[in-house]
C-alpha cells in the first residue's frame, strides 16, 4: 500500500504559477504510475497529467498541455505538478493518485488517492 499527501495548493491570480507536491509513503514508490486529477463541485474527476514509473513518459490533458509539467523524484518519493499560466478554469481540488498495475488515465482504475489540495485562480 501507499499513502499520498498533497501540498502546495492555494490562491493565485490569472497567469500565475503554483507547484503541487504529492509525498508518498513506503519504499516502493518507483513501482507506481502516478497521476494528477482535478475535480470541481458537481463534476467527475478530470485527468490532468500522468507520469510513468521511471519518469520517462508523461501524458497531459489537452486543457493543460504546454502549461503544466508533471515530474517525479523517486529518491524523495514525491511527484510534482508545476502549473504555469494558470486560468480561472484551472480552479479545482487537485488529487494525486497511484497504481501498481494500471498506467492509463482513467480515474476509476487508480487504487490510491491523496486527500486533495485546493487551487483557486482568481481573475
Amino acid at each position: 500500500q501507499v499513502q499520498l499527501v498533497e501540498s502546495g495548493g492555494g490562491f493565485v491570480q490569472v497567469g500565475g504559477s503554483l507547484r503541487l507536491s504529492c509525498a508518498a509513503s513506503g519504499r516502493t514508490f518507483s513501482m507506481y504510475t502516478m497521476c494528477w486529477f482535478r475535480q470541481t463541485p458537481g463534476k467527475e474527476r478530470e485527468f490532468v497529467a500522468r507520469i510513468s514509473r521511471s519518469g520517462r513518459t508523461t501524458t497531459y490533458a489537452d486543457a493543460v498541455k504546454g502549461r503544466f509539467t508533471i515530474s517525479r523524484d523517486n529518491a524523495k518519493n514525491t511527484v510534482y505538478l508545476q502549473m504555469n499560466s494558470l486560468k480561472p478554469d484551472d480552479t479545482a481540488v487537485y488529487y494525486c493518485a497511484a497504481d501498481l498495475n494500471y498506467d492509463g488515465t482513467n480515474s476509476y482504475a487508480y487504487d490510491y488517492w491523496g486527500q486533495g489540495t485546493q487551487v483557486t485562480v482568481s481573475s
